[in-house]
């Protein structure tokens, strides 16, 4: 497929805010964590049908990957692959249920 990848702004300030996070104890897992998430998010875009439905939502546009105890949750669109967010593994999706809706 090689579709373009996007991050929404609620991503991205997700994976600031883990960043930030796991650098108060280490600045090398932080850079690691955030480097295997980066290289996750670059292999998706040839093989989008690679993550699993989540089960929460049950549309098979919307994806997910597990990446240490993190979710990378993205939504495969006809022209790109939208990361949604990146959550911890515990999180509720609910608690991002409204970024599903919106077409950032």
């Amino acid at each position: 497929m090689d579709l373009e990848v996007k991050w929404s702004p609620e991503a991205t300030e997700d994976l600031e805010s883990i960043a930030e996070y796991i650098a108060r104890d280490s600045q090398f897992y932080a850079r690691s964590v955030v480097t295997e998430m980066l290289a996750v998010s670059r292999h998706i875009r040839e093989f989008p049908l690679i993550g699993r439905i989540v089960p929460e939502i049950g549309d098979e546009r919307i994806r997910e990957r597990f990446i240490y105890s993190y979710r990378m949750v993205y939504r495969i669109e006809p022209t790109r692959i939208l990361i949604v967010a990146v959550i911890h593994g515990k999180r509720p999706l609910e608690s991002i249920s409204e970024r599903f809706e919106s077409g950032t």
